[in-house]
């Protein structure tokens, strides 16, 4: 699994958990929600740290609790 994928993956378990749609998490986090379909579709070539911290403020999750998972923790080195 590439970090893209594991993001977009990430984003949308917290939504399910959270109840709530990609628009509204798009909307109490103040980040566009073409922005957050491109994260999603993997359009988005580096989603950026500012921005992973807003979603993570709108779901009042800490970056830590957003990269604590067992799918980050497996991932493979992107440089080799």
């Amino acid at each position: 699994m590439r970090t893209k994928e594991a993001v977009a993956n990430r984003i949308l378990q917290l939504c399910d958990e959270h109840r709530i749609a990609i628009n509204e998490l798009a909307s109490i986090s103040g980040v566009s929600p073409s922005t957050v379909y491109s994260i999603l579709n993997e359009k988005s070539q580096n989603p950026g740290t500012v921005t992973i911290k807003k979603l993570c403020d709108g779901l009042e999750i800490t970056l830590g609790e957003f990269f604590n998972t067992p799918e980050f923790d497996a991932l493979e080195q992107e440089i080799k």
